[in-house]
């Protein structure tokens, strides 16, 4: 009687691990399947069958070949669970990382792979000469003691604390000159039959004026605090950009831009850039968006401005 009592423990036992072991395949497969379908998604054609159903055969192959995997390493999962929860636990009671941290972690995984910032390249063949050069160049009168008090007060209204230490401070900086400017800024044409542009120190007043004035503006606050910014000459409009540096740099700012600065403004939007030959990138700073990076106004570019 205490042997069969003994072996009913041990298969109550094994059918108990065994249920865990399989749930917590199921569960991580999934977890893994997600991001993995949604990179997938991105790097392998559409085949265009009826209903998405190359899609949908996609998806289900992933998930299969996750637990499959999950399966082979059976042996394993149940420990490495265990480890994992009393790690996570003992991490987040020290304030170290943690739960929070994980799922942070797993969520810039997710939105990496959904949102990758959009590369639009730019080449510098058969550009026209800058239209209205000499008095654009005027207006961006960045060493005037106006431009350069409106930018300081930006950049100690907004974005302090996460420019403490920073290595990208002076993007940060730029980035809160944009949010002062493009939270107030007031679209306002030209007189008609004439451009009127407007010096950056001027246009600090009101915060108005057409597109030029604001890239004028824009450019000759981001000049006056270190900035490099450049003017875009496309089809009837002009808009600001702000070098940022490399890819490797890109994906720094682009984990600021949605986390902690722009978290909001950008929340489910991609970050837009364009990159010159040398591999330098430069995004977006128009009106048009509140968020650097935002959506291109117009894409086909028909001059670059250097300032």
């Amino acid at each position: 009687m205490a042997q069969l009592t003994k072996n009913n423990t041990e298969t109550t036992s094994k059918a108990t691990e065994g249920f865990l072991s399989n749930f917590l395949i199921s569960v991580l497969s999934k977890l893994l399947a997600l991001p993995l379908f949604i990179l997938a998604y991105r790097i392998i054609p559409s085949m265009h069958w009826p209903y998405f159903a190359d899609r949908i055969i996609l998806f289900i192959l992933i998930i299969i070949i996750t637990h499959m995997l999950m399966k082979f390493l059976k042996i394993i999962i149940l420990p490495a669970f265990i480890i994992t929860i009393v790690f996570l636990t003992y991490g987040t009671i020290q304030h170290k990382y943690g739960f929070k941290n994980l799922y942070k972690d797993y969520e810039n995984i997710f939105y990496s792979a959904l949102y990758d910032p959009v590369p639009k390249k730019l080449t510098l063949n058969n550009y026209i000469p800058f239209p209205n050069e000499r008095p654009i160049r005027k207006a961006i009168n960045y060493t005037s003691p106006i431009v350069r008090n409106f930018s300081l007060a930006a950049i100690n209204k907004h974005f302090k604390e996460q420019q403490q230490h920073s290595p990208y401070r002076t993007i940060i900086q730029c980035f809160a000159i944009f949010k002062e400017i493009n939270t107030k800024w007031n679209y306002v044409n030209d007189p008609k039959s004439r451009d009127y542009y407007a010096k950056a120190s001027e246009s600090i007043k009101y915060l108005s004026g057409d597109c030029d004035d604001h890239a004028t503006l824009m450019a000759a606050c981001v000049k006056s605090v270190g900035g490099t910014p450049r003017l875009i000459l496309t089809t009837k409009h002009i808009y600001p950009e702000l070098l940022v540096g490399n890819r490797k740099d890109l994906k720094k700012i682009d984990s600021l831009i949605h986390y902690k600065l722009f978290n909001e403004e950008s929340k489910g939007k991609q970050l837009n850039y364009h990159y010159d030959p040398d591999g330098k990138i430069w995004i977006n700073l128009d009106y048009t968006e509140k968020y650097p990076g935002g959506e291109f106004l117009s894409e086909k570019v028909l001059g670059i401005l250097n300032i």
